[in-house]
């Protein structure tokens, strides 16, 4: 399956799309194979995404123009810098 550069949703649909195929048990070994490849990397895309996402909303600007930064392992409280 060839990997296109969709939105986020659009690609996470294909990965499980990928994912159902495959749990289906009806796809030949060698088509299998190349499918497991494809969601590995469509997996690694989404991964990225999201982690770049995270970076993005965990950097907040205060009223001031300050930043700050939330660690994303504790979302509850801003660090000051």
């Amino acid at each position: 399956m060839a990997i296109k550069k969709n939105n986020f949703e659009e690609q996470l649909n294909e990965l499980q799309e990928i994912v159902n195929k495959l749990e289906s048990g009806n796809v030949p070994l060698e088509d299998a194979l190349s499918e497991f490849q494809a969601g590995v990397k469509l997996s690694r895309e989404l991964e990225k995404k999201l982690n770049d996402a995270e970076q993005t909303v965990a950097k907040l600007v205060d009223k001031d123009g300050s930043e700050k930064t939330l660690d994303p392992q504790n979302a509850s409280a801003p660090e000051e810098e």
